[in-house]
Order: structure tokens, then sequence, then C-alpha cells
């Protein structure tokens, strides 16, 4: 079948859209309604944690019916549904049930998405980020544009704009075709098989370290830099020069690739990003070192997401692949996610917002030190 480039890039241009708006704005609408930092951190947690079940689920589900786009387009409508309760949600428990239905849905669908856009791609993985490219652009345009926005209006207004872009991702989703395969129903590698393998486990201890350190950084962000005196409309806007920098990456992924392999490419973001959490604990008052903090975001997020997609579609083959890019989800976005932002708030009332990105840097050259021991000196150029 032929690649759907625009239909693919329409959902991601949707779906990161949505998480322009979602990561820096909830923060501010859950204070507004009267939530605590630490409130704040486990909402937020719970829609991450989520990310731990729901993709296996829906991945075990979608790897052995073959029908991925089914699953997506079912997970994307029952997610608005569910996001809906929040015009009613009246407590911090029924929040918690809402966020936590709306999430159990919604993080069903980009690790399906993803396996089918590497399907379409065939062999050629490494244009993955040219099609993903469209996510970061969606993602930049709701981050920048809302922030000035809500200078104007109330932040109340934001789970209306969400529900909205949650819509759009439905309808996006039903322009992609159905890949016509047949269900494979034997495996030439057990998962067990894969999972016990010494460098799969140190990926997954890498993804899950790598995105606990974001978990501060998408949680608390927009307080954190409020609480030094940045207004809205600046905060939106470095995040979204954060997302530049990542579109920027992304259009020249496919050449970095091949130049220096998977494994150099990952183990340098590890690297970088441990020092983007440590210029944003100690030099937030300076408007110049946080711009280049959020640049960093090119390798954070950039060129760590690209190279790992493609580690995980190389290391969970055939029908492993839904599977794969659910656990890959599941460990670094879910887990990893979860862990840091429940940390994060935590840290933030006990030591001081300071303290969340010491923490997340701290983990990060954890993260760097076991790519060191187990992907230096093994450049995949192939995979």
């Amino acid at each position: 079948m032929p690649l759907p480039y625009w239909r693919l890039s329409n959902f991601y241009l949707f779906y990161f859209a949505s998480l322009g708006a979602l990561l820096p704005y909830w923060g501010l609408y859950l204070k507004d309604e009267g939530y605590s930092a630490l409130e704040i951190g486990e909402l937020m947690a719970l829609v991450m944690a989520t990310k731990i079940i729901s993709p296996n689920i829906w991945g075990w589900i979608a790897d052995h019916t073959g029908h991925k786009m089914t699953i997506i387009r079912t997970g994307s409508l029952f997610s608005i549904l569910c996001f809906a309760g929040v015009f009613w949600a009246e407590g911090y428990w029924v929040m918690a049930l809402v966020m936590f239905s709306f999430s159990f849905f919604w993080n069903a669908t980009l690790p399906q998405f993803e396996a089918v856009t590497l399907n379409y791609l065939h062999g050629d993985s490494h244009r993955y980020s040219l099609i993903r490219v469209w996510g970061s652009i969606g993602f930049i345009v709701t981050a920048v544009v809302l922030g000035p926005l809500f200078e104007w209006i109330s932040v109340a207004h934001l789970p209306a704009i969400l529900l909205g872009i949650y819509i759009a991702i439905f309808l996006s989703s039903g322009l992609v075709p159905e890949q016509n395969r047949e269900p494979v129903h034997h495996e030439h590698l057990p998962l067990i098989g894969v999972l016990k393998q010494p460098r799969v486990i140190a990926l997954l201890v890498v993804c899950f370290l790598m995105q606990a350190s974001h978990g501060p950084y998408y949680t608390f962000f927009t307080l954190y830099m409020e609480g030094y005196g940045y207004s809205r409309t600046v905060i939106g806007e470095l995040w979204g020069l954060g997302v530049i920098a990542e579109v920027l990456l992304f259009m020249v992924m496919h050449r970095l690739v091949p130049k220096f392999g998977l494994e150099r490419l990952l183990i340098f973001a590890l690297l970088i990003t441990s020092l983007r959490w440590l210029v944003t604990a100690l030099y937030a008052d300076s408007l110049v070192v946080i711009l280049l903090a959020q640049l960093i975001h090119a390798a954070s997020f950039g060129i760590f997401h690209a190279v790992t997609i493609a580690m995980f579609h190389h290391h969970f083959p055939g029908k492993l692949q839904g599977r794969g890019q659910a656990l890959y989800s599941s460990v670094s976005f879910g887990a990893g996610g979860a862990f840091g932002s429940y940390a994060g708030g935590l840290s933030w009332d006990q030591f001081g917002p300071e303290s969340i990105y010491l923490f997340a840097s701290l983990m990060t050259i954890t993260a760097y030190l076991i790519a060191q021991r187990w992907f230096s000196g093994k450049s995949n150029r192939a995979q």
C-alpha cells in the first residue's frame, strides 16, 4: 500500500496539538481550580500512569486482530466521551476518575499509530521523523497561541479547547486506511524471549529514567517559570521554542542516523539533557540561559524519541510491533512520566521548585551511565 503521507501527518498534527494545550496549561487550569502542587502532580501522574497498562492491553488486541486503526478510532472516540466529564467534575476524586478513564483510552492510540506509520515506511524507518515533524508543528501552534490567549481570557476555557482538538483527532483517524494484513498466529520469537535480552532491559531502564526526568518539566515548567516572573505569553513562547528546535531536528534526523548511528545519538541525547535540567534548576532567572536550555529539547525529546522508536521497532519485529511500541510508551511516558510527575510534586513541596530539576538531572546522568555501559561502541546504523 502506498504511503499516505498527509493522512498520517494529519493525525500527528492534532494529537500533539492536544499535548501542546494539555502539558503547558493543564497545571494552570488545575491551580485555577484550587488544586495544590502535590495534587497537580498526582493528577498528571495518573494520566501518565495509565500508559503503563492501557497501551499493552490495546497493543495485545491489535497484534492479535491485525486491526490497529480500528483500535485507534475506538480509543479516540471513547477518550472524547470520557474527557467531557471534566465539565461536571467537582472535587479531587471525581477529577481523578475522569482523568483516569479519559487517559485509559487516549493512551491506547499513539503507540498503535506509531506501529502503523512504521509499517507503512517498511525498511525506511529513518524517515519516520519526516512524518512525525507535523506533530511537533501542532504542539508549537497550540503552545504559542494559547499563552497570550490566556492573558486575555480565563484558563477555565481550556477544557473546551481540548475537547475540540480531541474531536479533530478522532476525525483524522478516520482518514488513515487500515492495512489489510491477516492476523499472525505464530511468533518467530516470543515476547518474553525479547525481554530477557540484556540490551533490551538496558534500553527499557534508560527510557524510564529519561522520561522520568521529563515529568517535572511537563507538569511544572509553566508554574516554575511563573514563579520567576515570566508572563504566560513568554512561557508559551518558551514551550514553542523547544518544539521548534525539535522540528528542525526531525527534518535532518534521516541524515543523522546513517551518519552517526542510533546508539551514539542516544548517548549524546542523554548527556546533553542532563545539562538542560541542571541549568534550568540553577539559572531560571536568566532568560538567555532558559532559551538555550529550551533549544536542547531538540536532543532531549527529538533525537531521543526518534532513536528509541527505531530501536524498539528493531527489537520487536513482526507480530510484536504493536506490543513493542506499547511497551515503549508504557515504560517511558507511562511509568517514567508518572514517577517523575509524582516525585516532582513531592520534591516541590518538600525542598522547593529548583529541586525538581536537580532531581531530573540526576536521573538523566544515571541513564547516560547505563547507556555508556551497554550501547557505546556500537552504532547500529542499519537499524
